[in-house]
């Protein structure tokens, strides 16, 4: 992650995105993305860490419904952990979920910390994934398992300028890397079994659906929530993203893959 002057999940961006794609969830899919990745894995009584843990929605469901022993939510900024904290309290699961403030670069944490580690479209900004997977791999035990979802690119050719209108829209520290950047760097490192899965056309669908709800009947609780200005650029965020989904240049997928046992 990149070094920030100024918080960029604040209040507003959290509230829209909550409207957007559910309680505790800043990116898409919620509970169904997470079955979907962990499709497979028995992750009960294991030692996980989720980089870049947002507001600690996916940390309650790997707690709560998919029996982990414990979870540490790591993030570059406090407001959200102040949310994930919070969440894990009300929801009882202090004693299993912690969280802690990172800065941007190699994690602070020991070789072989953990069983597994997830992240769920937070990698994005990371743009240095040689560097990123090199450190998931050091804290990962042998046999351990790296399991995640980002938002990548086609590939590594300058952005269209459509691509340049979404990310300036945004206004977010993206940092996306091609398919193929994530498999070799991610081989690079010394995994194994790797896989990648696109979603690009699953969200190509989900997202046209969200625009149109953004234009109609949730344009009145944005507005009101947020302020028309605000409402009105979150409705053309999502409307140059449809248009680079739509070409194919961002492309959401899934990553899953192995550390070696070579002991």
């Amino acid at each position: 992650m990149t070094e920030q002057e100024e918080i960029e999940y604040h209040e507003s961006l959290i509230t829209m995105l909550e409207m957007i794609w559910g309680e505790g969830f800043l990116s898409p899919g919620g509970a169904e993305e997470v079955a979907l990745l962990l499709a497979g894995e028995d992750i009960k009584d294991k030692k996980i860490i989720d980089i870049g843990c947002g507001i600690g929605g996916i940390d309650v469901l790997l707690a709560r419904d998919y029996g982990a022993g414990s979870v540490v939510g790591v993030d570059i900024e406090q407001p959200v952990l102040d949310h994930s904290i919070a969440r894990a309290k009300n929801e009882g699961l202090s004693d299993r979920i912690t969280y802690q403030l990172v800065k941007p670069g190699p994690l602070p944490f020991e070789p072989a910390s953990f069983d597994v580690v997830f992240s769920k479209d937070a990698m994005i900004h990371i743009p240095d994934k040689e560097s990123l997977f090199d450190d998931v791999y050091r804290i990962l035990k042998p046999g351990g398992l790296f399991v995640a979802s980002d938002w990548m690119r086609r590939d590594e050719n300058p952005p269209s300028p459509e691509m340049m209108h979404y990310i300036k829209m945004e206004g977010l520290s993206y940092g996306m890397g091609s398919p193929e950047r994530y498999e070799k760097s991610l081989a690079k490192a010394g995994f194994v079994d790797i896989k990648l899965r696109d979603r690009n056309a699953w969200y190509s669908v989900i997202s046209g659906e969200e625009y149109q709800q953004m234009k109609g009947d949730l344009y009145p609780q944005m507005e009101a929530k947020l302020g028309r200005e605000y409402a009105d650029r979150s409705v053309e965020i999502w409307r140059s993203m449809n248009v680079v989904l739509e070409s194919g240049e961002l492309r959401p997928g899934h990553l899953r893959a192995i550390k070696p046992d070579r002991y």
